[in-house]
């Protein structure tokens, strides 16, 4: 039996959400939700449908797992608690600063109504989070470094669009060279956050728009710009037609460590990403991460969790025999 998928919101990473559940043969989109008029929203999936957001609750028995792909910033701090009540659920809260909060409000509903939910899935938070937790294991004395770009980031580019007189937007993360390579060096600096990288937004005003007033919410935004150097470059929407299309990301999560009796060796942990499309990577992570919560739920298992919690054999549609006979 096919794992039946839902999607809530059908923007960048919805549509990867969709095309990362036609690779995986065990899993089946039953259903998009919009908040725009469903005429409008054209899908891939001939034998899904699209229905409005606000009549969700009629489809809880028709789905096993409800991904959710609204934004960071406003959407899915409300939507993902309210979702958890109707279905086992999967998310990719991003705001670092604020995922314990989160967890918390998603573990509530989720606890209360007896579903299981998995929060912050994707590569940053997701796989980065994975690997430095490997690394923290295996080399307790050491220090890490996180590193994201040249790219676009998703949430950055939300928050920004969401600024009053915002027409477009998008905007870049940029490692500062220097800094990356002090710490495949060996060297261990001391970074700030804004030591390591440079943030640039691209933005599109609408006519008559206040930009210095822009610039300045910009750059001043809490847990998005403020701990950096950000650039707000201000362009026409056809500049950003031609120049912005793409959705390309990437990084590096590195742990530099030592061991020895006198911590005498060193050793550098490096796992990196180079991707051409963010939302599709993503989605194929959180596309993963469904497979697991219909298993663990399954199981009776309810409540919050995040990739910490979650055993790798969960994630793949192997079988634990054909495992440990072609990838252990």
């Amino acid at each position: 039996m096919s794992i039946r998928i839902g999607i809530m919101g059908y923007g960048n990473l919805g549509r990867g959400i969709e095309c990362a559940v036609k690779q995986n043969p065990d899993l089946e989109l039953k259903a998009v939700f919009t908040r725009r008029n469903p005429e409008n929203v054209k899908i891939l999936t001939e034998t899904a449908g699209v229905y409005p957001a606000a009549d969700v609750e009629k489809y809880k028995n028709e789905i096993d797992v409800m991904i959710m792909c609204g934004g960071s910033a406003t959407d899915l701090p409300v939507q993902t608690p309210e979702i958890a009540k109707l279905f086992n659920v999967v998310d990719s809260f991003d705001t670092h600063a604020k995922i314990p909060a989160h967890f918390a409000n998603v573990d509530r509903a989720a606890s209360e109504s007896g579903h299981l939910a998995v929060i912050s899935l994707g590569w940053d938070p997701g796989m980065f989070s994975l690997n430095r937790l490997y690394a923290n294991a295996l080399l307790p004395k050491g220090r890490d470094y996180t590193f994201w770009g040249k790219g676009v980031s998703q949430g950055h580019s939300d928050a920004i669009r969401r600024v009053k007189g915002v027409k477009n937007g998008k905007q870049y993360t940029i490692p500062v060279e220097t800094a990356l390579e002090a710490v495949r060096a060996g060297k261990n600096p001391e970074l700030s956050t804004g030591e390591k990288h440079t943030r640039e937004c691209f933005v599109v005003p609408e006519e008559g728009a206040d930009q210095e007033k822009i610039r300045e919410e910009i750059v001043t935004m809490p847990d998005y710009f403020d701990e950096y150097d950000t650039t707000v470059n201000f362009i026409s929407q056809e500049e950003f037609d031609r120049n912005h299309s793409g959705i390309p990301h990437g990084g590096f999560v590195i742990r530099t460590g030592k061991t020895g009796w006198n911590e005498e060796h060193s050793h550098v942990i490096e796992y990196s990403l180079k991707l051409d499309s963010n939302p599709e990577f993503t989605a194929s992570v959180i596309a993963a991460y469904a497979r697991a919560v219909y298993r663990l739920a399954q199981e009776g298992q309810t409540g919050c969790k995040t990739i910490f919690d979650i055993a790798p054999a969960y994630l793949s549609p192997l079988s634990g025999e054909e495992l440990r006979a072609h990838l252990l």
